[in-house]
């Protein structure tokens, strides 16, 4: 777990906010992932995957 908020450069499929959140807290990667897609369904997931995209910083 690290103990920042960074999207990484690499094991990203979009923009890496699923990556980084799962890095973060110590989640896998794919579960974090379904929880989007889940939340995607009922119609919030997208705009807060374009909110933490906009927010999280890229890992130097």
């Amino acid at each position: 777990m690290t103990s920042t908020l960074v999207r990484p450069r690499s094991g990203k499929m979009i923009a890496g906010v699923c990556a980084a959140l799962a890095d973060r807290f110590g989640l896998s990667r794919g579960l974090v992932r379904l929880g989007f897609v889940i939340f995607g369904l009922v119609g919030v997931g997208e705009l807060v995957y374009i909110g933490l995209w906009l927010i999280i910083p890229k890992a130097g």
